[in-house]
């Protein structure tokens, strides 16, 4: 592990930063250092600590103030030094959707590809699916290792999933939980510090972002995705990193399935050479970048065609399957998805005109999981990993009234028409296609 930075001893108040920040002033790297520490040591009483995150929320933090902040949250914990493995570490963060199961496919491909991949993960909130989430519905797997355990996984397998730990940027998991209760949650730099902390203590020589926008999107405008995708661009830069981003489309659900096991299955479909051509596209282009700013390739296009390789000659699945069995999962349902947990019923969500699908209301998708069972409002409640949704249309794709837009996965009745009633809006049919198809990449920062 590197040691944590040091911190010369400075007479200072928390009520003296609070005030300062109240009234648009701007930190010190000294001032940012010395409130995370003592928050992070109980030296700060919550209420203080809220004060200047609403402080923060309403005045902002600079470019500057946002590097010092992630980099003093780094360095709250333990931050991982990988250096003795012999190739460079690499590692992707999505800002969460509904339907996205990339990490699940590049991960492979990449450890398959010669790079190391260590990912430390979220479960899902809100409308968004969480990655840990997915991985637990394969019986066995553990993402819960020691940071120990993640070292061996990673030096044995080329790649580890894990969640985050008590050891990674501890002052992170205690500043979300007073931003999450004390509605500064949608703060740009907050974003930028809580996410670049966790993965720069990975221990990374180099970071792809992909930053959703649209509908179904945590940041829905997409000149707010691009502010906040530069923001994560030059923090990681500053900090000594490889970083670029890539800005994706999230008015539609990516892949044909949403939920948690069915993502899985569809990933393994993805691995095995198939699944659904935006899930595939963003898969490849991803692990083309990964690829590229890890070193193994001259170039993104010489990176994509990589990918396409692993998976081709079935490395990327095999070593999808050489992770899981590591992770005291259940192996055998990479060959045998049907060992996965399936829902019990199944309910359709007719069109109620014919026509084309203009649009469709990403978030209530979410929602209705989460109705079902499949999402949570608290880090701590359980989740039902079977259920989920199966989409049959795209944006643009003609319907006919009566047809299928939707299979519900479900377990629990009482919970369907709740979940049915949230559905019933979601898909806009206009009587002409749209204009425009959405484009799933659309546009590259730090490129």
């Amino acid at each position: 592990m590197l040691p944590s930075r040091s911190i010369a001893p400075v007479l200072m108040r928390a009520v003296d930063l609070i005030r300062k920040k109240r009234d648009s002033g701007e930190h010190s790297r000294e001032e940012i250092d010395f409130l995370i520490a003592a928050c992070t040591r109980g030296e700060i009483p919550d209420y203080q600590m809220a004060a200047w995150l609403m402080a923060a929320w309403l005045r902002g933090l600079s470019r500057a103030e946002t590097a010092a902040l992630t980099e003093a949250m780094l360095h709250s914990g333990e931050v991982v030094d990988f250096s003795e493995l012999p190739a460079r570490k690499v590692d992707k963060h999505s800002t969460g959707g509904v339907g996205d199961k990339t990490s699940l496919i590049l991960a492979p491909i990449v450890a398959a590809g010669g790079l190391y991949v260590p990912m430390i993960s979220g479960r899902g909130l809100g409308h968004t699916g969480g990655t840990l989430d997915k991985l637990e519905s394969i019986p066995g797997f553990n993402v819960n290792l020691s940071l120990a355990d993640f070292r061996r996984v990673l030096r044995e397998c080329g790649m580890a999933l894990i969640g985050q730990t008590a050891e990674i940027a501890p002052a992170d998991k205690k500043i979300y939980a007073l931003r999450d209760v004390t509605a500064t949650v949608e703060n740009l730099g907050l974003i930028c510090a809580s996410i670049m902390s966790k993965k720069l203590a990975e221990g990374i020589d180099a970071l792809v972002l992909d930053v959703k926008t649209g509908s179904g999107a945590f940041i829905r405008q997409e000149e707010d995705s691009v502010r906040l995708a530069e923001l994560m661009v030059d923090t990681g830069r500053r900090m000594g990193k490889k970083v670029v981003a890539l800005i994706t489309d999230m008015n539609q659900p990516l892949g044909r399935f949403a939920g948690h096991s069915v993502e899985v299955l569809e990933s393994l479909e993805v691995l095995s050479g198939r699944g659904p051509a935006d899930l595939r596209e963003l898969s490849l282009e991803l692990s083309a970048w990964m690829f590229f700013l890890g070193g193994r390739t001259p170039g993104v296009d010489e990176g994509r065609r990589l990918a396409e390789e692993m998976i081709a000659s079935g490395k990327a699945r095999d070593k999808f399957r050489e992770c899981i069995r590591r992770q005291g999962g259940d192996a055998r349902v990479v060959d045998e998805p049907d060992r996965l947990p399936r829902a019990a019923h199944r309910a359709q969500i007719p069109s109620p005109a014919s026509g084309y699908l203009a649009a469709t209301k990403c978030a209530q998708f979410g929602a209705a999981l989460a109705v079902l069972g499949g999402g949570r409002e608290k880090q701590e409640d359980s989740i039902d990993h079977a259920v989920g949704l199966e989409f049959h249309k795209r944006i643009g794709d003609r319907v006919a009234a009566g047809e299928a837009l939707l299979t519900v996965h479900y377990n629990d009745q009482r919970r369907l028409a709740a979940a049915q009633e949230l559905l019933a809006d979601s898909c806009e049919i206009a009587a002409q296609p749209p204009r425009e198809i959405p484009k799933l990449v659309k546009r590259l920062i730090g490129a």
